[in-house]
């Protein structure tokens, strides 16, 4: 019978990110992950669950999170589930614990500011996260570039300065797609 893995989650992150890295210069960063779930009970009433999530992520990802993240900060993770067992040396006990190697990311806004450009702590404006899990875009100007002027001097043969004129309709950027199959996480770059 086949077998599936996946895992997609949006929620807040529990504590700053986690920067280590290997004896081969991998990059590792562990973050926690806080998700909510509302749901109204038979009663009627209202209630909320908290799930704790700890994500790992590796190589370029990692560091582009442990840059751009810090507690609090929202982020949509896509990644498969993976369970570390060991020896507890104090009860001898088996212990495991189940978490999730992120494949992919994206930012996420938030409110006061969380996620937005511009924002401390967030992605520049011109990133568009191609090289962290993110959609790969065409080249688009910076957000905070200044507006472009139209009160250039007129070409020859254009109408009389002061006429009015046509403002070329505002574009929008491409719409970007979550992931693609450039970006899937292969099974290579985990170091394990």
């Amino acid at each position: 019978m086949a077998s599936y893995n996946k895992v997609l989650l949006m929620g807040n992150l529990t504590r700053d990110p986690e920067l280590t890295y290997t004896p081969s210069q991998v990059a590792i960063c562990k973050f926690g992950l806080a998700v909510n779930r509302r749901f109204r009970t038979k009663t009627g009433e209202d209630r909320e669950e908290t799930l704790f999530v700890d994500c790992t992520v590796f190589d370029k990802k990692a560091e582009v999170v442990h840059q751009y993240c810090t507690k609090g900060k929202p982020i949509f993770v896509e990644g498969q589930l993976k369970m570390d067992t060991w020896d507890d040396k104090t009860t001898g006990q088996k212990r495991s614990k189940l978490y999730v190697i992120v494949d992919n990311f994206q930012f996420v806004g938030g409110r006061d500011g969380a996620g937005a450009p511009g924002a401390p702590g967030s992605p520049p404006a011109e990133y568009d996260g191609s090289d962290a899990g993110g959609p790969p875009s065409s080249p688009t100007p910076a957000r905070n570039a200044p507006p472009r002027s139209y009160n250039r001097p007129p070409p020859p043969g254009a109408p009389p300065q002061g006429a009015p004129t046509q403002r070329p309709p505002a574009q929008r950027p491409p719409q970007q797609q979550p992931f693609n199959e450039e970006q899937q996480f292969k099974e290579d770059d985990i170091p394990f």
